[in-house]
């Protein structure tokens, strides 16, 4: 069975440095952060107290009062990302099939908010009190449900749930559906709302999350540096138009790239840490290599985990230089999660925008924060300024806690 080919003609974005593509990428050229103190509740007990919050997003623009009322901030997210995704396309639904257009979304945590507001509920006036509404505002599916009835998109609908990689793994799904004739477009793409105290507190006695809260937490993500010590968490949503190309042909749509293909693999391994060396990581980027039907040496620019563990950005560093041999050294490698922080599930998504602009615009975003070498780290990390691009295929890796490792091929228009 020959595979259709599936393009990129919308994408939507809000992410701690822009809530539009132009301001994002303009942001991520200019190296500027978007993560500072916690302001959504009082942090001054945590041992964490910075973070990568949206600034000035209104769900009202996408979304009635009752609905804002009636649906977490991922959700909210969600809405506001694929909403101008489809905006973007040009895409009027009253012209499609509605039963071809699908929605995946990628969630890692989901509605923990509500969780969080529901239970004190609970707790303290009793389960009478406890929001009818609780149980669809929680469940991660519903960043797609409701995306989908907001759209009017009859297609295959679902979210996936991998941790770090839940993205990835909804836009190789939904890339998949439009390949093998499944749809003729798809929505997809990840949303996060996970800066919560509870998730917070979580995260840092798992000791995952960077302790420095000084002067200037903008400097605080630093992947790859050898002053690095942990990620920083950071909140928002992605969304991109997957379209079958004849049809985007067909309707005149600008084409931004194409989905060319995807590795996923599991590391059988460790409830959070990476495989030794990488290893599930790397067999995630063989595969996504041979499935675009490339060879490593097409390959100009990562776009990498990189979320600023210790452990974690070594091990990525193994696994690439594992996969790339030689042409490793002349591979750009950038972590956008400097300026961003770590969006969990979201990450996926807005990475994969970051590599589509980079594209696009022939300019590899920078790793901002880089001023210490670590010898265990010995790529091209595209250190604090960005560079231009002249690029065939380009890599966007997420992998998750649980051993799942995603990696897409994102290629030229």
């Amino acid at each position: 069975m020959s595979r259709r080919r599936a393009v990129i003609t919308g994408m939507g974005v809000l992410a701690p440095n822009g809530n539009t593509v132009d301001s994002f990428w303009e942001a991520l050229t200019t190296g500027r952060s978007g993560i500072g103190p916690i302001t959504r509740f009082d942090a001054s007990g945590q041992k964490v107290k910075i973070a990568g919050e949206l600034v000035d997003f209104d769900p009202h623009e996408v979304m009635d009062r009752k609905e804002v009322r009636r649906q977490d901030r991922f959700v909210q997210y969600a809405v506001y990302a694929s909403t101008k995704a489809f905006e973007h396309s040009g895409l009027d639904i009253a012209r499609e099939n509605p039963e071809r257009i699908g929605v995946i979304l990628g969630s890692g945590i989901g509605g923990i908010q509500t969780l969080e507001d529901q239970h004190t509920i609970l707790m303290e006036k009793g389960p009478s009190r406890v929001s009818p509404f609780f149980v669809p505002m929680m469940i991660s599916d519903m960043s797609a449900g409701f995306v989908s009835i907001k759209l009017g998109a009859k297609g295959p609908n679902y979210t996936t749930v991998s941790a770090c990689a839940s993205a990835a793994h909804a836009i190789g799904e939904a890339g998949r559906k439009i390949q093998y004739n499944e749809a003729d477009i798809m929505v997809t793409g990840g949303t996060e709302a996970a800066i919560t105290p509870i998730s917070v507190a979580g995260f840092a006695n798992a000791r995952a999350l960077a302790m420095d809260n000084g002067d200037d937490p903008t400097t605080v993500s630093r992947p790859f540096d050898a002053q690095r010590s942990g990620f920083v968490l950071g909140e928002g949503a992605g969304s991109i138009v997957l379209e079958e190309l004849e049809h985007a042909k067909q309707r005149g749509a600008t084409i931004y790239g194409e989905f060319s293909g995807m590795g996923f693999t599991g590391d059988a391994y460790h409830i959070t840490d990476m495989a030794p060396g990488g290893e599930g990581g790397a067999r995630a980027m063989r595969i996504a290599i041979a499935d675009a039907g490339i060879n490593p040496e097409d390959v100009e620019y990562v776009n990498a985990h990189g979320t600023s563990t210790p452990i974690g950005d070594m091990q990525e560093t193994a696994a690439i230089n594992s996969v790339f041999g030689a042409h490793a050294k002349k591979l750009m490698v950038s972590s956008t999660k400097s300026m961003t922080g770590h969006l969990l599930g979201a990450a996926g998504a807005i990475e994969s925008i970051a590599c589509l602009l980079a594209l696009k615009n022939g300019v590899v975003p920078p790793t901002i924060n880089y001023e210490n070498p670590d010898p265990e780290c010995d790529l091209d990390y595209v250190p604090n300024d960005a560079r231009e691009l002249v690029a065939n295929r380009v890599l966007n890796n997420s992998f998750g806690f649980g051993g799942h490792n995603g990696t897409l091929v994102i290629g030229p228009a």
